[in-house]
C-alpha cells in the first residue's frame, strides 16, 4: 500500500511537474549535476525521481533510456532535439515533456540560454536499467 502511494504521489508529481529526462550521455557538459530524490521498485520497474541542473549553453550529450521519462522544467529553458538533428521541442519553465524509450529514440537536451535549467525528472525502468544509454552523435553539427 505505501508502494501504491508512493507511484502515485510520484506519477502525480510527473504531470504536475515533470521533468526532461536529462542524464548522463556522450559527452554531457560540464556542470551537469543530477541528485536522486526519490526511488522505489515495484512489478520489476525501478521509479526514479530525480532533479537535474543543466548550466547555461551545456547539453546533456546523445542519449537514449531504456524506459519512459516524464520531465517537469522547473527553471529555464530546455531545447530538446532527435537524432535528425532537428528540435523536437521547446520546454519553458512549468512545462512538461515525455521521453519514449528505446534507442530509436536518441536525442540531447540542450540549455541555449544562460540561466541553469532545473528539471525533475521521473525515470520508469525495467529493473537495474541504468538512467541511460550513451549514444554517438548521429551526424549533427552540434553536440
Amino acid at each position: 500500500m505505501r508502494f501504491r502511494s508512493l507511484v502515485v504521489s510520484a506519477a502525480a508529481l510527473a504531470c504536475m511537474s515533470l521533468t526532461a529526462g536529462v542524464a548522463h550521455a556522450t559527452p554531457p557538459g560540464p556542470g551537469i549535476t543530477g541528485k536522486i530524490i526519490a526511488q522505489t521498485t515495484d512489478g520489476g520497474k525501478d521509479y526514479i525521481l530525480r532533479e537535474i541542473t543543466i548550466p547555461g549553453g551545456q547539453a546533456t550529450g546523445w542519449h537514449y533510456h531504456d524506459g519512459t521519462l516524464l520531465a517537469y522544467v522547473k527553471k529555464g529553458t530546455l531545447s530538446h532535439f532527435d537524432a535528425t538533428c532537428k528540435s523536437d521541442g521547446v520546454y519553458r519553465s512549468g512545462s512538461t515533456l515525455t521521453e519514449p524509450s528505446g534507442a530509436n529514440h536518441v536525442h540531447i537536451g540542450r540549455n541555449l540560454g544562460s540561466t541553469d535549467v532545473v528539471l525533475d525528472v521521473l525515470y520508469i525502468l525495467p529493473h537495474g536499467a541504468p538512467l541511460s544509454e550513451d549514444a554517438p552523435n548521429p551526424g549533427c553539427d552540434f553536440q
